[in-house]
């Protein structure tokens, strides 16, 4: 049977699923045992820098090579791009366990993070090239869904793991190879199909699509992230330190997502301008919610609003991103989706640092302004349709 007779079906769904999990993995698997891994290299200079560099480099990475592995994705083909990184993500991902050398571990977690990049790109590409219509959009929602469950189960897993020896967690990274040959077998590469439609005139990229849709999407990755980095610091504030109030209010922001992603299809019929406002009004709502909480209940309250916000944005981007291209266009959108999504999550706790210029009383007011910032930015997203049709085509309008 051919590519292009073939159907994706369950199996193929849950392997693109666990496939976009796997970068969430590298970002936050290393954050339970990082002070230990510090205190381990204690002797080595700079060891203060490099250690959270450890943590934050792979995000950094696919920010700057999501694009290229794109490019590739396109031009080489998807299938052969992801077995690649699987390899790759499993063998940069496993080299801390024998390494002795912080720089050295830095390295390989670049190396991870390169291989982040064409996992996420090809696994979202896929995505898009395998399903149409209300099928394609279901799967990007639970996609949301499944990557905002899986950094809660890898958080938790990574401090169990690590309770003895920081290096133990690095193990899972071990999935890359149980997953590849899997992937091998079920995957298969794609042609385009006959409803594809070319967005572009001449084959040209839709920059002038796109550009606006990225700039929006770094935006979400600013505040997909502001929850769980922040969270913590705000609690200490209310003088909340116990291991079970903290853990109930991530629960509580994922809870969030989870059902802001679900009700991605239930809102399917609005005007995306619309859902784009819904999603940042919500979340805007909801970090300004955490800004004035005076207690944890409140709290709870907030970051759970908050997260159907960011639930909602990232199905919505991706759907309208994917709207715009063709096939052969579809990687190159997908990279730039996934770095500009990457660029956003890293650069998130800087933004905060420069509003509150690291005074941990100066929090709330950073995240009030934060939100009012989120509630302009929907309102703005009303005029998306008028601002960029001239620079889309006809077909498939910013609407």
């Amino acid at each position: 049977m051919s590519a292009a007779e073939r159907q994706a079906g369950l199996p193929q769904s849950l392997l693109l699923l666990i496939g976009s999990c796997l970068p969430v993995l590298g970002a936050v698997l290393l954050a339970p045992v990082l002070p230990r891994m510090q205190a381990h290299f204690a002797e080595t200079p700079g060891a203060a820098v490099l250690a959270p560099i450890a943590l934050t480099i792979p995000a950094l990475v696919i920010a700057l090579l999501a694009p290229f592995a794109g490019m590739i994705a396109d031009r080489l083909g998807r299938k052969p791009l992801l077995l690649a990184s699987m390899l790759l993500y499993a063998f940069c991902g496993l080299l801390p366990l024998w390494l002795e050398s912080l720089p050295a571990i830095v390295a390989s977690r670049a190396g991870l993070g390169l291989a982040e990049a064409g996992i996420m790109t090809c696994c979202t590409t896929l995505m898009g090239d395998y399903y149409q219509g209300a099928r394609r959009e279901r799967l990007f929602a639970l996609q949301m869904v499944a990557t905002s469950l899986s950094a809660a189960v890898f958080i938790a897993l990574g401090g169990a793991l690590g309770q003895d020896d920081w290096r133990t967690p690095f193990v899972l990274y071990a999935v890359g190879l149980l997953f590849m040959p899997l992937m091998a077998a079920l995957l298969w590469e794609p042609t385009p199909s006959v409803g594809d439609v070319h967005v572009s005139e001449a084959g040209r990229f839709p920059w002038g699509a796109l550009l606006p849709l990225y700039g929006l999407t770094v935006l979400a990755g600013i505040s997909l992230f502001i929850v769980p980095v922040q969270a913590g610091f705000l609690l200490a504030l209310l003088h909340v330190d116990a291991p079970q109030q903290i853990g109930m209010t991530m629960g509580a922001n994922q809870l969030g997502v989870l059902a802001g992603a679900l009700s991605f299809r239930l809102l399917a019929g609005l005007r995306r301008p619309l859902l784009l406002l819904l999603a940042f009004a919500t979340a805007g709502l909801g970090g300004w919610l955490m800004a004035s909480a005076a207690s944890h209940a409140l709290l709870i309250v907030a970051v759970l609003v908050n997260g159907l916000g960011i639930g909602l944005l990232l199905p919505t981007l991706i759907t309208w991103v994917m709207s715009q291209v063709s096939f052969a266009q579809r990687g190159r959108a997908t990279g730039g989706f996934t770095a500009a999504l990457f660029a956003g999550e890293f650069v998130s706790p800087l933004v905060v640092l420069a509003l509150t210029h690291g005074e941990a009383g100066a929090l709330p007011a950073a995240l009030a302004l934060v939100a009012i910032a989120q509630l302009f930015l929907a309102v703005a997203c009303l005029a998306l349709p008028w601002l960029f049709r001239p620079l889309a085509a006809p077909a498939t309008s910013l609407s």
